[in-house]
């Protein structure tokens, strides 16, 4: 079980996806750069086997933006976009309505 006060250390926010990359080193991996209201920043997502880089760019997402940063096969990763799994395969998940980039998830 995760405390409603571990919980609250997430910083949830709406994202829009600037543009798309294949990893020069990964097969399966994309390399995202997203705009959090103002601030631009690059993401590593697994995508590259269920979405074309044209239907992810533009998108709206939502993504954990205070996660500490990694290195996935050589590329930094400085936050998550979140997705369901639907039976292996990421559905990614995006706001109902237009809302601004950096809104926060509440």
């Amino acid at each position: 079980m995760v405390s409603f006060e571990d919980f609250k250390k997430l910083d949830l926010r709406i994202a829009r996806i600037l543009s798309v990359a294949e990893h020069p080193n990964a097969d399966k991996l994309y390399v995202l750069q997203i705009d959090i209201g103002g601030e631009s920043k690059q993401i590593v997502a697994g995508l590259r086997a269920n979405y074309r880089p044209e239907d992810l760019t533009g998108r709206k997402i939502v993504v954990v933006n205070n996660l500490e940063p990694v290195t996935l096969r050589g590329m930094e990763s400085n936050g998550m976009l979140l997705a369901a799994n639907e039976e292996g395969i990421p559905v990614i998940l995006t706001p109902e309505k237009d809302v601004p980039e950096g809104t926060p998830i509440t």
